[in-house]
């Protein structure tokens, strides 16, 4: 462990949360506006769901850390949501499973320390036709439908409304963007970075709308040795120095 000691922001999830960190992830956005405030740390599990997760929810977030996050983030589901196989093999989980499923890694969540916050993340939707046109020859038939999407994302928005979480309602906020089969995904189902740009916004925005106290919001976080310094650069007076601990310019707009 490097010091000192940040407040730590976890990603826990499927391939969603696995690719988060590359071709201008969301994962990676989180990182860049986090810097010098937070460490955002990567647990994601390609094709995961929710059952799967459950198994080792203890193990990724043990009750006895040292150090317990400030912040989950957690997204399950669209593999759960894929159709059943006729084997009884594979991803799917039925509904009602999957529900409890997060209900119980919430539990889990909540009882790691007082001032551990958690937002969810819903099942996204998917480009249909692209996940039928890429059918891997390898796999058996992958079936994602938009109404199976929805049920899910449904329930755990529900879920959450019951439980007093935060949630970010992915099914819907995808939708709003012009095009979003082709603007939001690569394959029909993993995002593009205008996907995650997306994602990585309405984070924020439930971020800086939630009363957490303290609040988890990059702006309302201490930034990491922000004194200053003789060694800032020089200013153009030429006798003072500029520190530049808090220029943030290039992302204050577009990550407000």
């Amino acid at each position: 462990m490097v010091g000192p000691s940040r407040p730590q922001i976890v990603l826990f999830g499927s391939s969603i949360v696995q690719m988060s960190f590359g071709h201008g992830g969301w994962g990676a956005i989180l990182s860049e506006v986090y810097a010098r405030k937070a460490d955002i740390i990567l647990r994601g599990y390609y094709g995961w769901n929710s059952s799967r997760a459950l198994e080792v929810v203890e193990k990724v977030f043990p009750k006895d850390a040292a150090v317990q996050p400030s912040l989950v983030v957690v997204y399950f589901g669209g593999n759960d949501s894929m159709a059943p196989h006729s084997s009884a093999l594979g991803p799917h989980v039925p509904l009602t499973e999957y529900v409890e499923n997060m209900k119980k890694i919430a539990r889990h969540l909540q009882s790691l320390s007082e001032s551990t916050r958690i937002i969810f993340l819903s099942c996204p939707p998917v480009d249909e036709a692209k996940v039928r046109q890429n059918q891997s020859p390898y796999l058996s038939e992958v079936i994602r439908t938009n109404e199976l999407c929805k049920s899910y994302s449904d329930a755990c928005v529900e879920l959450c409304q019951e439980l007093g979480l935060q949630v970010v309602d992915l099914f819907s906020a995808l939708q709003k963007a012009d095009d979003w089969e082709t603007v939001c995904f690569t394959d029909g189902i993993h995002l593009s970075a205008q996907g995650s740009k997306l994602v990585a916004a309405e984070i924020l925005r439930v971020v800086k709308e939630a009363e957490w106290k303290p609040s988890l919001h990059w702006k309302s976080m201490p930034t990491e040795f922000a004194e200053d310094s003789p060694f800032d650069l020089v200013s153009a007076d030429g006798k003072t120095t500029v520190n530049s601990a808090e220029w943030t310019y290039f992302w204050e707009e577009q990550w407000e």
